[in-house]
């Protein structure tokens, strides 16, 4: 059913078996985005996420997992590990269709003119490269977009709601939590040349990118 609809939609589907056989496809040939289940023979879920992140080919490739699980601390894991929606099963095969087509809008998008800066924080919107302190980092696809969204909005308080609407879609239904799990992921990156600062946050309200001094 769900190669059938993507087919219709116009895109091009490969299929895999199980985890193993889908590490060893995307490894072959570089997908623009990949769905997967959580529980799936040979290789988890969660575990194929942990890897793709490991390998800088494919760390940044937008990821959709497809679950029957419906509790919060199962969506915060799959989210946790990298994934950039999470999608409960039954769903509609237009609805697929439709966060298929977010997720990829928020993977594309770009500066005009290829580069932001803020601080000492680089954002190359063309090859999708983050330079901190002159020091090319990993990012992950989902902190890159939350990353480019509070440079390009410097000094402004934003609350977990409005992150999501922003940063995710407002097509995306995901609970205010998340936004919490990717900003410590952020923080930890930007930790690393002691930039955490940078990302502030406003009690009671969310959380304001401003370029600061270290306290």
């Amino acid at each position: 059913m769900i190669r059938f609809a993507l087919s219709k939609s116009g895109m091009k589907v490969r299929c895999a078996a199980n985890g193993r056989e889908a590490l060893e496809k995307i490894n072959d040939k570089l997908p623009d985005i990949i769905l997967l289940d959580w529980m799936m023979p040979k290789m988890s879920g969660p575990e194929l996420i942990r890897r793709l992140k490991k390998n800088q080919v494919t760390s940044t490739i937008p990821i959709i997992m497809l679950t029957a699980r419906v509790s919060e601390d199962d969506k915060v894991t799959g989210l946790n590990v990298g994934a950039d929606d999470y999608i409960i099963k039954p769903f509609s095969p237009r609805e697929l269709v439709a966060r298929i087509g977010a997720v990829l809008r928020r993977s594309d998008a770009g500066d005009a003119d290829g580069k932001i800066t803020a601080g000492s924080i680089t954002m190359d919107t063309q090859s999708r490269q983050v330079f901190l302190a002159g020091k090319a980092a990993h990012v992950g696809p989902t902190e890159y977009r939350l990353l480019e969204f509070f440079i390009t909005h410097e000094n402004r308080s934003f609350s977990r709601s409005q992150l999501l609407d922003h940063v995710w879609g407002t097509n995306v239904f995901l609970e205010e939590r998340t936004v919490d799990v990717h900003i410590r992921r952020l923080r930890k990156i930007l930790q690393k040349t002691d930039l955490q600062h940078y990302i502030q946050t406003v009690r009671g309200h969310g959380y304001r990118f401003a370029v600061t001094d270290a306290e």
